[in-house]
């Protein structure tokens, strides 16, 4: 366990570091947006393209792997929004459920997965992030919209338009998202055995390497960020996202770690280390970005930040446990 925890522990310590920086006043809140550029626009995308690129495209594309992990997510995200929905509404529903099955594998789970399992796990983990960012994001965006007024009469058809409209934003946002582009790059190049000419390989890996610490950094202003800009009609019970935050890091893992197993029965070409990756990909806390896409679309940021604060604060634990059980 010590020896897990002198992985994980410079990962979190840096977005307690980010964390603490914006609480206390260091990091001004009009440079977060600049780091997340950096990040969102540079480092990140060029991580992505290295790690794809030196993958098989037999493991960035591998079936068994992505139907044990989208079947995992959406069911969790079905179960979810039945617990929540008369309670929260659609809107507010949708959004938590999101955070409870969209673990943060962009900013964190690559780097730190790498570095625990090798580069083996790069292929799954990209895997799990382009489900997430395509599909399981649009479908919560999609039923966060049901709860959308129409005319007297029309009331199912104008959700139904809402939610359909919905879902082309957040497709179209994903297609305007860099990372999904960088992984595409990356696994064409790993197709065609593409190298980068020799100064431009270095660029990429001089931003390559700073996405990790600039990456988990801005995880932390991004938490800070969210609970002081929490609007005072948000008011929160002290036990409001706690049970998301733990579906997040119990329930989410063990379902594909049940479901892997089961696949693996049934005969299905699911990898053990494949599967151990989807494991820990999953028991990663709630990914930082759900507290934006709540906010652009009017859900209740307060609850949604708490869920991921929690979840980021918990996983130190619950995170390390997993490594330590699995790995």
């Amino acid at each position: 366990m010590l020896s897990v925890l002198a992985v994980t522990f410079p990962f979190f310590a840096l977005v307690l570091c980010g964390y603490l920086a914006t609480r206390g006043g260091l990091l001004p809140l009009a440079a977060i947006p600049g780091l997340n550029t950096f990040v969102l626009f540079f480092a990140l995308p060029c991580m992505l393209f290295r790690f794809g690129a030196r993958t098989p495209i037999a493991e960035l594309l591998d079936p068994a792997a992505a139907g044990v992990y989208l079947a995992c997510g959406l069911s969790l995200v079905a179960a979810s929004i039945a617990l929540t929905r008369r309670r929260l509404g659609w809107n507010d529903a949708a959004f938590g459920a999101l955070a409870t099955a969209f673990p943060n594998t962009g900013f964190m789970g690559v780097p730190l997965l790498v570095a625990l399992l090798g580069p083996a796990a790069a292929g799954p983990v990209i895997l799990t992030m382009l489900l997430d960012m395509v599909v399981t994001t649009a479908v919560c965006v999609g039923l966060s919209r049901l709860d959308g007024g129409a005319a007297p009469g029309t009331a199912d058809a104008g959700r139904a338009r809402a939610a359909r409209a919905a879902f082309g934003r957040a497709l179209r946002g994903m297609a305007s998202n860099p990372m999904p582009w960088s992984i595409a790059l990356g696994a064409l190049a790993s197709g065609l055995q593409i190298a980068l000419p020799g100064p431009l390989d270095r660029t990429v890996a001089l931003l390559a390497d700073a996405a990790a610490p600039v990456a988990l950094f801005a995880i932390g202003a991004v938490l800070a960020r969210a609970g002081m800009a929490a609007h005072p009609h948000e008011a929160l019970l002290p036990r409001d996202g706690l049970g998301a935050a733990l579906a997040k890091l119990v329930a989410h893992p063990l379902l594909v770690w049940g479901a892997g197993h089961g696949a693996t029965a049934a005969g299905l070409p699911l990898a053990a280390p494949a599967h151990t990756a989807l494991v820990l990909a999953a028991a990663l806390p709630a990914a930082s970005n759900v507290s934006l896409l709540a906010e652009r679309f009017g859900a209740h940021t307060g609850r949604i930040a708490r869920i991921i604060l929690l979840s980021t604060a918990l996983a130190f634990l619950s995170f390390s446990a997993a490594v330590a059980l699995l790995a």
